[in-house]
């Protein structure tokens, strides 16, 4: 593990949780996500800041770290949207993310560890989480994509890109994202019935479960209700 990214004898918690330094910043985080879509708006950003503090009083981790990140996670969203994907909001919420963290005067240690967590924050995406604290952020931000509200996000998005509320019978691995086909079904069968079984924290695991179910069996009678069976 890169030695910026393990997690110091003495907590910041303290010096991090200034409240001056953590409203400015999210205050210039909400700024940021400002007339974003619905489905990655701010309301997310702090249900999944709520989740990150949850599990992390569970976990022992980083308060700090973790509040910082939460609401910093989805600062590149907007620029992810604006391209149909072909920038990576992960990737490029944690330059801008380094750059207002920087300019605080935050030390290079704390921007490098809030970084990673943004970075390796992302489903699709090849970074890994390294840290207690970016296996908070996965989780937390993943817990928020299933369960009930996840549904009302997934269909959310695709009523954003235009798409048609279910497309059962079409082969997935034929549809492309941010199309008429990028339903909400679209998303259960590619991204959200795998989330489960990607948590890593205990808590996360626990809470995925029951969320997961809710979802599986809403994708059921979505099916048997398109088909008239109810």
């Amino acid at each position: 593990m890169p030695s910026s990214h393990r997690t110091p004898k003495k907590p910041l918690d303290r010096w991090i949780l200034t409240d001056p330094l953590f409203e400015g910043i999210r205050r210039k985080a909400r700024s940021l996500l400002r007339g974003s879509r619905g489905s990655h708006d701010w309301d997310h950003t702090e249900r999944v800041l709520h989740l990150c503090l949850r599990i992390g009083r569970r976990e022992k981790a980083d308060l700090g770290i973790l509040r910082l990140a939460a609401v910093l996670h989805d600062i590149g969203r907007p620029d992810e949207d604006r391209t149909n994907g072909k920038i990576c909001h992960s990737v490029a919420g944690a330059a801008l993310a380094r750059r207002i963290l920087e300019k605080r005067g935050v030390p290079p240690e704390v921007v490098e560890r809030i970084a990673h967590c943004i970075e390796t924050h992302r489903f699709r995406n090849k970074a890994v989480p390294a840290t207690k604290e970016a296996k908070i952020l996965f989780d937390s931000d993943k817990l928020d994509s299933i369960g009930a509200v996840g549904i009302g996000r997934a269909f959310l998005f695709a009523g954003e890109v235009g798409a048609r509320l279910h497309n059962k019978d079409r082969d997935i691995a034929k549809t492309k994202p941010y199309t008429k086909e990028d339903t909400a079904y679209r998303e259960y069968m590619v991204k959200l019935r795998w989330v489960k079984a990607r948590m890593f924290t205990r808590e996360g695991r626990r809470i995925a479960q029951e969320r997961h179910a809710f979802m599986v069996g809403f994708f059921d009678r979505l099916d048997r209700e398109i088909d008239g069976a109810l």
